[in-house]
């Protein structure tokens, strides 16, 4: 039976509706006052820990203390809405990697970043480095900056700036699996999906991941002794799957095209060039090997990969050649380099007066990728007698331009023709604790502060380092990890995988020679550095060897560094151990370290993957090995 409703019941179900609202108003005002409470600290700065109650203040900041306008660089470049979110989250991803947002320079700590950090010559020829939507994904979660940096500015179009958000936060949907780890390579999808069509499937399917088979049937990937695992059910990732195979191939094949414009239009900025060419040690090693091998260039046509501002082309065309096709894919460079021949007077005249050319007048630049150089110029196959390149990045294959030297040579070079330099070989060994940052944070004005080294080293097992090393803090002996011979080899040999062994060099004299004293010392990993020749087999008059060895002047190139997990403690077999304990350990070092390392090129176009195995060997034959550990150079 329904029950009688009175005026009563009305009255008294109005107050306790008042009650509650009240009660809810007041509950409000509380989630407000929190709010309000924690919004002085909501905004974090790009470069260090500082955070700040406004956009406004975070980007004084940045401004005054590390040389970033973010308002400057907004409007210089005309940045939208997904331009700026772009480009936070990609100053954020290379400060977590402790790498310049600008030059790409990687340091050892934060610290060493934020002493470096400087204002930028050109922005336009570093704009491609954010234009990725894979900086559509926010780093940090709960980004306050990421929909704050547009309330400085008057807004003409509210609605369509808000349905601009609404948009991208659809797209955001469709990276739930793409996965962003700056602890191991600050940018790398980590999708499942099964397989892709097209062209741009060959360049996922050279991804770390499937190279190294680290992949495990849990679904779990153990790297670096992190572990990422799937997420979701049967039915969310056969979907999300079916959403991947479709976007992915479109995606790798857009971020080619954006890293190719990136990379080219790095070489764009006169810094680098000068970079280069004040590198005595390189330019020493090109002009001996072009201007004192007469009897190799005299009358010979050069083709020059990568030009830039064309100096080797021109050293050809001193050295007697009769023809020097200088090509660059920059075009503000292709650009620079004909006014330089021109001023030079070595630049090629398409139309000579008088239907007469002077002999040296040879160079002519050509603005195109090499692979691409037939649609801009008549060149008849297997007609160059001399391909010459400065193609080496770090670790010798960053960059991936080599592939571009072999392409030349396989449709331009004339059987027994030359190419400069014709061999490179890579090289490895062991480095101790002076390489590391340790040494500086153990003793600071007289205090201890090793547990900040102690965590940096730990930090720094995660990602390589580009960074001039001493010699005098190799604890091993040298030993060739790797050798290409650019007359022979082919594209597939620049991914290789190859074993090496690295013996202690910690012997001193003590009394006579036969009196050897052993010691131990700790390795705490890896230093790798290139060489490339050019050999008697084309330069008979003055053979030349170009090495970014620690022992020899420094290159702009430096040394790529490579930290274990844990440093290794090594000694001479001579050495007694204790056979019960691990090895490796003070107890018992190693008397030898086998490494087996593989350098491949990564999915992400021009970028290479290195794989690290260890193991310990020691003096009884008992071996130790530490789990791999993945580096990716970027």
């Amino acid at each position: 039976m329904a029950e009688k409703y009175t005026e009563e019941d009305e009255a008294l179900s109005l107050e306790e509706f008042e009650d509650e609202e009240d009660d809810k108003l007041q509950d409000w005002d509380d989630w407000e006052d929190e709010e309000e409470d924690g919004s002085d600290s909501n905004f974090v700065c790009l470069f260090c820990d500082s955070r700040y109650s406004s956009s406004d203040a975070l980007f004084d900041h940045c401004n005054s203390s590390h040389r970033f306008d973010f308002l400057h660089i907004k409007r210089s470049l005309g940045l939208d809405f997904y331009g700026c979110f772009k480009l936070i989250n990609y100053v954020r991803s290379q400060v977590s990697q402790n790498r310049c947002w600008s030059c790409g320079l990687t340091f050892q700590s934060n610290q060493d970043l934020q002493n470096h950090l400087h204002e930028t010559e050109s922005l336009k020829d570093i704009q491609s480095h954010w234009d990725s939507d894979v900086y559509l994904k926010p780093l940090l979660q709960d980004d306050s900056l990421l929909y704050s940096f547009g309330d400085d500015e008057e807004a003409e179009d509210d609605y369509a700036t808000a349905v601009e958000k609404e948009e991208l936060m659809n797209d955001f949907r469709k990276f739930e699996n793409i996965s962003i780890n700056n602890d191991i390579h600050g940018e790398n999808f980590a999708v499942n999906f099964h397989s892709c069509d097209g062209n741009a499937s060959k360049d996922v399917t050279t991804a770390s991941i499937e190279f190294f088979n680290t992949g495990s049937s849990s679904g779990n990937i153990t790297v670096n002794g992190m572990i990422s695992s799937e997420r979701g059910g049967l039915s969310e990732k056969m979907t999300n799957d079916k959403q991947l195979r479709t976007y992915i191939p479109k995606l790798v094949a857009k971020d080619i095209k954006i890293v190719n414009e990136d990379y080219f239009g790095s070489y764009s900025s006169f810094g680098i060039h000068r970079e280069m060419i004040s590198d005595k040690v390189r330019m020493d090693a090109y002009r001996n090997a072009i201007l004192k091998n007469p009897s190799l260039l005299k009358s010979a046509v050069v083709m020059d990969v990568g030009c830039g501002t064309g100096v080797l082309s021109l050293f050809a065309a001193q050295a007697g050649a009769s023809r020097v096709i200088a090509v660059e894919a920059s075009e503000k460079m292709a650009a620079v380099a004909t006014q330089i021949a021109k001023d030079n007077g070595l630049l090629r005249k398409k139309d000579p007066k008088n239907g007469t050319r002077h002999s040296n007048e040879v160079v002519e630049v050509v603005q195109s990728m090499v692979e691409d150089l037939d649609k801009c110029i008549h060149i008849q196959p297997h007609s160059v007698d001399i391909l010459l390149s400065e193609w080496m990045g770090y670790c010798l294959l960053y960059e991936s331009m080599l592939s571009s030297v072999l392409f030349a040579r396989d449709q331009w070079l004339k059987p027994g023709g030359a190419i400069l330099p014709d061999t490179a070989t890579i090289f490895a060994a062991g480095f101790g604790k002076g390489c590391t940052s340790l040494p500086f944070w153990e003793n600071v004005y007289g205090l201890d502060m090793s547990c900040v080294g102690k965590e940096l080293v730990e930090d720094a097992a995660k990602i390589p380092i580009v960074d001039v090393v001493d010699d005098h803090d190799l604890v091993t002996r040298a030993a060739v990890l790797q050798t290409f011979d650019l007359m022979t080899m082919t594209q597939d040999e620049m991914d290789f995988t190859a074993t090496v062994g690295l013996e202690p060099n910690l012997f001193s004299t003590a009394g006579n020679s036969n009196d050897l004293v052993s010691k131990t010392t700790w390795c705490y990993g890896v230093v790798l550095w290139f060489e490339t020749s050019f050999t008697s087999r084309f330069c008979k008059e003055m053979p030349t060897i170009l090495s970014t060895s620690p022992s020899n002047p420094k290159t702009h190139w430096s040394q790529t560094i490579l930290t274990f997990q844990e440093p290794i403690a090594i000694a001479s077999e001579k050495l007694s151990a204790d056979r019960s304990a691990a090895v490796g350990t003070d107890a018992c070092p190693a008397s030898r370290i086998h490494l087996r390392i593989s350098i491949a090129r990564a999915s992400q176009h021009r970028s290479i993957d290195i794989s690290l195995e260890t193991t310990g060997v020691g003096p009884d034959g008992r071996k130790h090995s530490w789990p791999v550990q993945l580096f990716n150079l970027r």
